[in-house]
Protein backbone atom coordinates (compact mmCIF):
# COMPACT_ATOMS: atom_id res chain seq x y z
CA UNK A 1 0.00 0.00 0.00
CA UNK A 2 0.93 3.61 -0.31
CA UNK A 3 2.62 5.48 2.49
CA UNK A 4 0.59 7.95 4.51
CA UNK A 5 1.98 11.46 4.58
CA UNK A 6 1.23 14.44 6.74
CA UNK A 7 2.38 17.98 6.09
CA UNK A 8 2.90 19.63 9.46
CA UNK A 9 4.07 23.12 10.29
CA UNK A 10 6.86 22.98 12.82
CA UNK A 11 7.46 26.53 14.03
CA UNK A 12 7.98 25.42 17.63
CA UNK A 13 10.57 22.83 16.66
CA UNK A 14 12.36 25.38 14.52
CA UNK A 15 12.47 27.82 17.42
CA UNK A 16 14.02 25.20 19.70
CA UNK A 17 16.79 24.25 17.28
CA UNK A 18 19.72 26.48 16.35
CA UNK A 19 19.61 27.78 12.79
CA UNK A 20 20.77 25.15 10.34
CA UNK A 21 20.92 22.45 13.00
CA UNK A 22 21.01 19.03 11.29
CA UNK A 23 18.55 16.31 12.30
CA UNK A 24 19.71 12.83 11.32
CA UNK A 25 17.25 10.42 9.75
CA UNK A 26 16.78 6.84 10.87
CA UNK A 27 19.45 5.43 8.56
CA UNK A 28 21.85 8.09 9.92
CA UNK A 29 23.31 8.93 6.52
CA UNK A 30 22.49 12.39 5.19
CA UNK A 31 21.24 14.96 7.73
CA UNK A 32 18.01 16.86 7.09
CA UNK A 33 18.52 20.56 7.65
CA UNK A 34 15.43 22.27 9.06
CA UNK A 35 15.51 25.65 7.41
CA UNK A 36 12.00 25.99 6.02
CA UNK A 37 8.67 26.45 7.79
CA UNK A 38 7.07 23.19 6.77
CA UNK A 39 8.15 19.56 6.88
CA UNK A 40 6.46 16.54 5.35
CA UNK A 41 6.60 13.45 7.54
CA UNK A 42 5.60 10.02 6.30
CA UNK A 43 4.83 6.74 8.00
CA UNK A 44 3.34 3.56 6.59
CA UNK A 45 1.81 2.51 9.91
CA UNK A 46 -0.06 5.11 11.97
CA UNK A 47 -0.49 4.07 15.59
CA UNK A 48 -3.80 2.67 16.85
CA UNK A 49 -4.73 5.80 18.80
CA UNK A 50 -4.76 8.00 15.72
CA UNK A 51 -1.27 9.47 16.07
CA UNK A 52 1.14 9.39 13.14
CA UNK A 53 4.79 8.98 14.15
CA UNK A 54 7.47 9.78 11.61
CA UNK A 55 10.97 8.35 11.31
CA UNK A 56 12.12 11.58 12.95
CA UNK A 57 10.16 10.70 16.07
CA UNK A 58 7.57 13.45 15.52
CA UNK A 59 4.10 12.46 16.69
CA UNK A 60 1.06 14.34 15.42
CA UNK A 61 -2.33 13.66 17.01
CA UNK A 62 -5.66 14.26 15.37
CA UNK A 63 -8.20 16.70 16.77
CA UNK A 64 -10.55 13.82 17.58
CA UNK A 65 -8.86 13.44 20.98
CA UNK A 66 -11.56 15.73 22.46
CA UNK A 67 -13.99 13.48 24.32
CA UNK A 68 -16.55 14.61 26.92
CA UNK A 69 -20.13 13.85 27.94
CA UNK A 70 -22.66 14.86 30.56
CA UNK A 71 -26.12 13.35 30.99
CA UNK A 72 -29.10 13.92 33.29
CA UNK A 73 -32.28 12.09 34.26
CA UNK A 74 -35.54 14.02 34.40
CA UNK A 75 -37.79 11.37 35.96
CA UNK A 76 -37.54 9.15 39.03
CA UNK A 77 -35.70 5.88 38.58
CA UNK A 78 -37.43 2.85 40.03
CA UNK A 79 -35.97 -0.63 39.64
CA UNK A 80 -39.31 -1.75 38.15
CA UNK A 81 -38.48 0.33 35.05
CA UNK A 82 -35.48 -1.85 34.28
CA UNK A 83 -36.89 -4.83 32.42
CA UNK A 84 -33.40 -6.07 31.52
CA UNK A 85 -32.57 -6.57 35.23
CA UNK A 86 -29.07 -5.13 34.85
CA UNK A 87 -29.95 -2.27 37.22
CA UNK A 88 -28.27 0.12 34.78
CA UNK A 89 -29.16 3.73 35.51
CA UNK A 90 -30.60 5.15 32.32
CA UNK A 91 -30.38 8.83 31.42
CA UNK A 92 -32.82 10.62 29.16
CA UNK A 93 -31.05 13.85 28.27
CA UNK A 94 -27.53 14.56 27.07
CA UNK A 95 -26.14 18.00 27.84
CA UNK A 96 -22.73 17.43 26.24
CA UNK A 97 -21.53 14.59 24.02
CA UNK A 98 -18.31 15.65 22.30
CA UNK A 99 -17.15 12.79 20.10
CA UNK A 100 -20.54 11.03 20.49
CA UNK A 101 -19.10 8.20 22.61
CA UNK A 102 -21.92 8.21 25.20
CA UNK A 103 -24.90 6.20 23.95
CA UNK A 104 -28.09 7.62 25.45
CA UNK A 105 -30.20 4.52 24.77
CA UNK A 106 -27.92 2.17 26.71
CA UNK A 107 -26.47 4.97 28.90
CA UNK A 108 -23.03 3.44 28.36
CA UNK A 109 -19.83 5.35 27.56
CA UNK A 110 -17.39 3.55 25.25
CA UNK A 111 -13.76 4.73 25.29
CA UNK A 112 -12.62 5.64 21.77
CA UNK A 113 -8.91 5.25 22.65
CA UNK A 114 -6.55 4.25 25.42
CA UNK A 115 -6.11 7.02 27.96
CA UNK A 116 -6.83 8.50 31.35
CA UNK A 117 -10.50 9.39 31.80
CA UNK A 118 -12.29 11.32 34.53
CA UNK A 119 -15.82 10.32 35.65
CA UNK A 120 -18.21 11.74 38.22
CA UNK A 121 -21.81 11.16 39.22
CA UNK A 122 -24.35 12.70 41.56
CA UNK A 123 -27.60 10.98 42.54
CA UNK A 124 -30.41 11.78 44.98
CA UNK A 125 -32.64 9.24 46.70
CA UNK A 126 -36.41 9.52 46.40
CA UNK A 127 -37.67 8.37 49.80
CA UNK A 128 -36.69 8.66 53.43
CA UNK A 129 -36.14 5.45 55.40
CA UNK A 130 -34.32 4.20 52.34
CA UNK A 131 -30.70 3.51 51.42
CA UNK A 132 -29.29 4.06 47.96
CA UNK A 133 -26.03 2.76 46.60
CA UNK A 134 -24.68 3.47 43.11
CA UNK A 135 -21.58 1.94 41.52
CA UNK A 136 -19.58 3.07 38.54
CA UNK A 137 -18.99 -0.04 36.45
CA UNK A 138 -16.03 -0.56 34.12
CA UNK A 139 -16.50 -3.52 31.78
CA UNK A 140 -19.09 -4.98 34.17
CA UNK A 141 -17.05 -4.63 37.37
CA UNK A 142 -17.61 -2.00 40.10
CA UNK A 143 -14.78 0.52 40.40
CA UNK A 144 -16.19 3.08 42.86
CA UNK A 145 -19.48 3.45 44.75
CA UNK A 146 -21.49 6.11 46.53
CA UNK A 147 -23.84 5.55 49.43
CA UNK A 148 -26.60 7.54 51.13
CA UNK A 149 -28.51 5.99 54.02
CA UNK A 150 -29.77 8.59 56.50
CA UNK A 151 -33.20 7.26 57.48
CA UNK A 152 -34.55 10.69 58.44
CA UNK A 153 -33.58 12.55 55.26
CA UNK A 154 -35.72 12.31 52.13
CA UNK A 155 -33.57 14.07 49.51
CA UNK A 156 -30.16 12.80 50.51
CA UNK A 157 -27.47 12.79 47.80
CA UNK A 158 -24.60 10.46 46.98
CA UNK A 159 -21.71 11.32 44.67
CA UNK A 160 -18.22 10.19 43.74
CA UNK A 161 -15.52 10.74 41.14
CA UNK A 162 -12.51 8.87 39.81
CA UNK A 163 -9.69 8.82 37.26
CA UNK A 164 -9.50 5.59 35.25
CA UNK A 165 -6.99 4.09 32.87
CA UNK A 166 -9.13 2.78 30.03
CA UNK A 167 -8.29 0.77 26.96
CA UNK A 168 -9.97 1.35 23.61
CA UNK A 169 -13.53 -0.08 23.62
CA UNK A 170 -13.72 -0.22 27.45
CA UNK A 171 -17.23 0.52 28.70
CA UNK A 172 -18.44 2.53 31.70
CA UNK A 173 -21.96 2.92 33.12
CA UNK A 174 -23.74 3.47 36.43
CA UNK A 175 -25.46 0.66 38.30
CA UNK A 176 -28.14 1.12 40.95
CA UNK A 177 -27.17 -1.37 43.65
CA UNK A 178 -29.89 -0.39 46.15
CA UNK A 179 -32.80 2.02 46.44
CA UNK A 180 -34.64 4.40 44.11
CA UNK A 181 -33.24 7.54 42.53
CA UNK A 182 -34.91 10.91 42.22
CA UNK A 183 -34.79 12.28 38.70
CA UNK A 184 -37.18 15.22 38.69
CA UNK A 185 -35.49 18.59 38.12
CA UNK A 186 -32.49 16.64 36.84
CA UNK A 187 -30.99 15.78 40.21
CA UNK A 188 -29.20 12.68 38.92
CA UNK A 189 -26.22 13.32 36.64
CA UNK A 190 -23.35 11.38 35.07
CA UNK A 191 -20.33 13.02 33.41
CA UNK A 192 -16.95 12.06 32.00
CA UNK A 193 -14.13 13.24 29.78
CA UNK A 194 -10.76 12.20 28.37
CA UNK A 195 -7.98 13.81 30.42
CA UNK A 196 -5.23 12.73 28.01
CA UNK A 197 -4.63 9.82 25.58
CA UNK A 198 -1.84 7.29 26.08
Amino acid sequence: GGRRCLAAALPLLLLLLPAGCPVRAQNDTEPIVLEGKCLVVCDSSPSADGAITSSLGISVRSGSAKVAFSATRSTNHEPSEMSNRTMTIYFDQVLVNIGNHFDLTSSIFVAPRKGIYSFSFHVVKVYNRQTIQVSLMQNGYPVISAFAGDQDVTREAASNGVLLLMEREDKVHLKLERGNLMGGWKYSTFSGFLVFPL
